[in-house]
């Protein structure tokens, strides 16, 4: 077993809980924190967050509170597990309060920050100095299957190795591996632009338009996945590991994902984007990712065909059959 830590994690969502409670069982000493003074009392008396993972108990070891500045007073590793576009002012309110600037700082956040079209380490550096000791956490996984014990792999990507090594450490217990990298901006790029195909193939799914289709989205969705992330300084193999294919399969395969549910919404004649937004009620990361990837795209360039009708589709300028058609009218061309 590790040797046992003090951790903040920062965001009870799904994601950030079945984190902290991995971290718990670990035997590290958790304090997750939310923003909403009305959930610590919840979660506290009832022993588990029902609202995102019903039936899974929270460990003894695991605090939630309010205050920020009580969640990482003792802390010696940070873990932000935020939406993306809270990540930088999350930063910003967390340098006030940390004592030691030394601190361990990693997130389990995908995404891009949607103002300046920025991968999250990029806006970690900004904040914090190019001296940080910060690391991304990424790979292909359900919040509800790690909370529940169940095998999972994810990766640690810092340009640190002892950093990465850090947090794979923490992390690696049972059922539970974490591996080491040193590409952050291809871990980001990964776990970014996989939400993206996810809604994709939600879309032709809930079209009923086939496995074939389905599997084309996928592969053709990874060459797009590694058109950006070479452009953006990523490296190749990094897109045929965990934060690559991966999650990507993972994702774009499996119901539990929002973004792939988010399709199927799309995919329904009578629904809007707010109206499948409203209905899935928690964040989903792919539908604010294609609006970045767009304008990325669109400077630097870049052939990205399935992402231009998924933005299409989510700022609602076409239906699922016009955007179908428009893929299935593209020239034909040398794989």
């Amino acid at each position: 077993m590790a040797q046992s830590r003090k951790i903040a994690v920062l965001g009870a969502g799904a994601w950030g809980t079945a984190l902290a409670i991995h971290l718990a069982k670990v035997g590290h000493a958790v304090n997750l924190w939310t923003h909403r003074s009305e959930q610590v009392e919840l979660l506290m008396s009832s022993h588990e967050n029902a609202r995102y993972l019903p039936g899974i108990a929270l460990p003894e070891s695991l605090t939630v509170t309010a205050s920020l500045a009580d969640a990482v007073c003792e802390a010696e590793a940070i873990l932000l597990v935020v939406p993306s576009n809270a990540f930088r002012e999350t930063l910003i309110a967390l340098q006030k309060v940390i004592a030691n600037k030394n601190i361990h700082i990693a997130w389990a956040t995908k995404g891009f920050e949607p103002t300046t079209q920025k991968l999250l380490h990029e806006v970690a550096f900004e904040v914090l100095g190019q001296s940080a000791n910060v690391a991304v956490l990424s790979g292909p996984t359900f919040a509800n299957e790690v909370a529940q014990g169940l095998p999972t792999a994810m990766v640690s990507a810092s340009n640190k190795s002892e950093e990465a090594q850090y947090w794979a450490d923490l992390f690696h217990f049972d059922t539970f591996r974490m591996y080491t990298q040193s590409d952050m901006f291809g871990v980001e790029v990964g776990g970014a632009y996989k939400n993206i195909m996810a809604i994709a193939t939600g879309i032709s799914d809930g079209m009923h338009m086939g496995a074939n289709a389905r599997a084309a989205l996928v592969s053709r969705g990874m060459v797009e996945m590694m058109r950006l992330s070479q452009a953006l300084g990523g490296q190749t193999e990094t897109m045929m590991g965990l934060a690559g294919l991966g999650d990507l399969v993972l994702t774009c395969t499996d119901d539990l994902s929002r973004n792939r549910r988010f399709g199927f919404g799309l995919a329904s004649d009578n629904m809007s984007t707010e109206d499948v937004m409203t209905e899935i009620g928690q964040v989903v990361e792919g539908a604010k990712a294609v609006k970045t990837v767009k304008q990325l795209a669109d400077k630097m360039g870049l052939d990205l065909p399935i992402m231009e009708q998924v933005y299409l589709l989510v700022t609602d300028q076409v239906s699922p059959q016009q955007a179908v058609q428009a893929l299935m009218s593209r020239s034909g061309k040398s794989e």
